[in-house]
């Protein structure tokens, strides 16, 4: 039976890791991050010279013809992952490592060689995506997310129940004075 409670502590592991009360609004960012990297892991496949094998070995990253295709697919699956949010934050943390090592091998260069403006300019994409998955790490994937469909958090407006009526606000009485009128007739 520890099995059983292994596999019960990682669902509530997974569980935890679902939950947001972020707004719906973390949509909009999920759609950009997410957008991205499929896109740039697709490219990864399609230019492998330009963007892939050929790039990482051009900078320098060891095994360049396993890695460019190991990161072109994690970039893929984790922007579709973020896409649909579902496993939203794990989804985030190996695109954190993959821009981290992208700043540090092909911006950090820039900086030393050609100053800070030039490096601002170079990176400016690389530091959204780093930032935005950061943001989505710490906040989660919000109500509009397969993450808030798991754990039964999505957004939306409250239904009434057909059985129940709204409440009423009480009405006075025509013949009865409340406290107030009585005092608001008192200082005239």
């Amino acid at each position: 039976m520890e099995w059983l409670e292994g596999f019960i502590n990682l669902m509530s592991l997974f569980y935890r890791l679902c939950l947001s009360n972020a707004p719906a609004s973390v949509l909009l960012i999920r759609i950009m991050v997410g957008c991205v990297f499929l896109s740039e892991g697709i490219q990864k496949f399609l230019f492998p010279a330009a963007l892939g094998a050929g790039r990482f070995y051009e900078i320098g990253l060891p095994l360049p013809d396993l890695l460019a295709p190991l990161v072109g697919a994690t970039e893929i699956v984790c922007g579709v992952l973020l896409l649909s949010g579902f496993f939203t934050r794990i989804a985030s943390l190996p695109l954190i490592g993959i821009m981290l090592t992208a700043i540090i091998t092909t911006k950090l260069p820039i900086l030393v060689s050609d100053g800070f403006w030039k490096m601002a300019h170079e990176s400016r994409t690389d530091w959204s995506m780093l930032l935005g998955a950061i943001f989505l790490l710490l906040v989660g994937a919000g109500p509009l997310s397969m993450d808030a469909w798991l754990t039964g958090k999505q957004a939306g407006p409250p239904v009434a129940s057909p059985s129940k009526k709204p409440d009423k606000k009480p009405r006075r009485s025509a013949g009865k004075k409340t406290e107030a009128m009585k005092l608001t007739h008192r200082k005239r």
